[in-house]
């Protein structure tokens, strides 16, 4: 499995939200670049930014900041935050995403969706289900739908998407572990695609939860953990968590 250190956008600064709260953010880094390269340094093998600026805009607001940290990092970053048009998609991946993440525009605009699949590729456009009180949530988590999680991958997999991304957005930034159960459940509905886990990660117990139910159960798609504040308040370390989540 794969662990992707989170470096989440707010105001120019490197933060953590906790459950989605923008007025609940904390700041950790004054500089995004920098605290990229505090991960890279400590050995991380890919990244996961995300423009929460963007998110609450409707549109990128951080691709300086993308284009910084791609350029320096020498792994692959993903990023997601405002994609909500074609030319949002290709100005992400121009400005060095590896991958992008659709989330709002990938309920509300499904012909957005269909043709960033048919021009990149499901391999570089992910889609993200974030998920409050069971239901799928849009707009920067500022809006809920009715749609519940299990539907929404469904729907997203007849589309031709192939790799998610799920938050459960009642634990993210509470460090509170993963539900071994959601985590099954959400992989399952992933069917034959990959996903990346993010939301409750706290210790390396919990890493290590993940990386034994991917191997028990045979749970192949779950590729990848995001993990944000447990990295930035030192409960543990990259290396660390690569280890347990390579053992």
């Amino acid at each position: 499995m794969r662990l992707y250190p989170a470096i989440d956008i707010l105001g120019g600064n490197a933060v953590r939200l906790i459950r989605g709260d923008f007025d609940a953010s904390t700041v950790y880094d004054s500089d995004p670049l920098s605290a990229a390269a505090g991960w890279l340094d400590a050995g991380a093998r890919c990244l996961h930014v995300v423009d929460l600026d963007g998110a609450k805009a409707g549109h990128p607001v951080n691709l300086d900041h993308l284009r910084r940290i791609a350029r320096s990092s020498g792994v692959p970053v993903q990023y997601g935050g405002g994609l909500r048009s074609a030319a949002d998609v290709a100005a992400a991946l121009a400005a060095g995403a590896a991958r992008v993440i659709l989330g709002t525009a990938a309920f509300t605009d499904p012909g957005l969706l269909r043709a960033a699949l048919a021009e990149h590729g499901p391999e570089r456009v992910l889609v993200s289900v974030d998920v409050r009180d069971g239901h799928v949530a849009t707009h920067g988590w500022l809006q809920s739908t009715d749609v519940r999680a299990s539907e929404a991958f469904a729907g997203l997999r007849e589309q031709g998407v192939r790799g998610f991304v799920f938050t459960n957005i009642n634990h993210d930034g509470m460090l509170d572990g993963a539900n071994r159960e959601e985590v099954v459940r959400v992989a399952e509905a992933a069917g034959q695609g990959s996903l990346i886990f993010s939301g409750g990660i706290g210790s390396l117990s919990d890493l290590q939860a993940l990386a034994s139910l991917r191997s028990e159960l045979a749970l192949e798609g779950l590729e990848g953990v995001i993990v944000g504040k447990a990295l930035y308040e030192g409960r543990f370390t990259i290396a660390e968590a690569q280890a347990a989540l390579d053992g």
